[in-house]
This record gives structure tokens, C-alpha cells and sequence, in this order.
């Protein structure tokens, strides 16, 4: 196998995020009152949060920031009175219960037996490792490495050196990084030095910088390149 180490994102790489998302969503509102939130107010959410997480991508705020601040934008956008704060930590209690796996990644994890396999995430610590706990999926990564924890985020190097000192990795050359975002995963690696593979089932155009080593669709594509670079060697 080339690759020795695999780093795979979590949000809408290995677990879907839309999903997740809707479910707390609806669940917060629903306790405060609101239970036609998806109609009402997730529209603004989302046009709120994706601006907050570039800003998050390009170190402008910390993730504990964005947990209220994207509640209180929403709130002020819609004329609501609650307490921003206490409701985004409802709201990663709600997350943090989600588990919706993406169809063939279960299998796809367990034919990387033997190689090294870490989560990478731009995520709520104690979110992310809830709900990889609750998927069974915790004994099948080395470690679990979140955004909040170390103080950087994907795409800069910080988060990559630390995970790099960590798992005490000498040759970026075996490494190959997984995820969804050009943004984050791949234009991470791509300023890092590290091969990477775009998770990409939507088939969605690449019209910025970040070149992916390979774009995939599904993970029996991915299975398929893991299986040539082994035939290649």
C-alpha cells in the first residue's frame, strides 16, 4: 500500500452532516417553542453559518465563538429573544446524538486494516467524539484529532504539524488526507505537502486553487485507488 497513514474528515465524509444538522436543528427549536424551525429559520442559519466557518477556515474566529455567535446573528435576523449561548449548547448536545454513517463507509474503514487511520475534524471535540463513539466506530481510528482541541483549524499547518508530531509521522509521501471540503481538507493538504483525496458525491465543479491527488464519488471508487497504488507498488 503507498499510503500508510489515512486522515479522513468527519462531517459529510464518513457521517452525514445534513442530516445530522436537520435532526438537532428541529430538536432544539422544537424545545423552545418552535417546531416549524426548517422552514422559518434554517435558510438564515445556513447563509449565517457557512459565512462563520470560512471565517473559522481563515482564523478570523474560534470555534467557541461560532458556537453562539451563529445563534445570535439568527436570533437578531428574526426578531427572536433567547439566550444565544445556552442555545448553541443545546443545540451540540442535539448534534452530538446523530449518528448517520454515509452507505459503504463501515466497510471501506475495515479494508484499511493494517494501515493507520486518524479523524481530522474542524468540529465540537465532545461532539465528534459522541457521536464516534456511538457509531462503533472508535476502536478503528489511532486517534481522533478536533480543530477545537489543538487551537488550529483545517486548512492551516498548525493542525497538520500537531497531528503530524503526534503520530510521530517522518514521510509526508505515506500520508493521504480524506475529506469533502476543498476548502479545508484538500487545500489543507495541498499547503501541507501531502497527497489528498476529494470526497466528492454530489459531483460538485472545482473552480478555486485546491488540487486533489483524486476525486471520488462513492467509496468503492476509493477502494478501487487504495487497491492500485498497492498493484502499483
Amino acid at each position: 500500500m503507498k499510503y500508510d497513514v489515512f486522515l479522513f474528515d468527519l462531517d459529510d465524509t464518513l457521517m452525514d452532516f445534513v442530516e445530522t444538522e436537520k435532526n438537532a436543528f428541529t430538536n432544539v427549536f422544537t424545545t423552545h417553542g418552535f417546531p416549524n424551525a426548517l422552514t422559518d429559520f434554517r435558510d438564515t442559519y445556513r447563509a449565517v453559518s457557512t459565512v462563520l466557518w470560512g471565517d473559522l477556515e481563515q482564523g478570523k474566529m474560534a470555534l467557541s465563538e461560532l458556537k453562539t455567535e451563529r445563534f445570535r446573528r439568527l436570533f437578531l435576523e428574526h426578531g427572536l429573544e433567547m439566550d444565544a449561548e445556552a442555545f448553541g449548547q443545546l443545540y451540540l448536545d442535539y448534534l452530538g446524538k446523530e449518528v448517520h454513517l454515509i452507505d459503504g463507509v463501515t466497510r471501506m474503514l475495515h479494508s484499511l486494516e493494517g494501515a493507520r487511520l486518524a479523524v481530522l475534524t474542524n468540529g465540537f471535540k465532545d461532539v465528534q467524539l459522541a457521536r464516534i463513539a456511538a457509531s462503533g466506530l472508535s476502536d478503528t481510528f489511532e486517534a481522533i484529532f478536533t480543530s477545537e482541541e489543538i487551537g488550529f483549524q483545517k486548512p492551516q499547518p498548525g493542525i497538520f504539524e500537531h497531528v503530524f508530531k503526534q503520530l510521530q509521522i517522518k514521510d509526508k509521501s505515506r500520508v493521504l488526507m480524506v475529506g469533502d471540503s476543498l476548502s479545508s481538507d484538500i487545500r489543507g493538504g495541498n499547503n501541507f505537502g501531502i497527497d489528498t483525496c476529494w470526497y466528492n458525491p454530489n459531483r460538485k465543479e472545482n473552480n478555486g486553487m485546491a488540487k486533489p491527488t483524486y476525486e471520488i464519488h462513492d467509496w468503492e471508487e476509493f477502494q478501487m485507488i487504495v487497491n492500485q497504488t498497492i498493484a502499483s507498488r
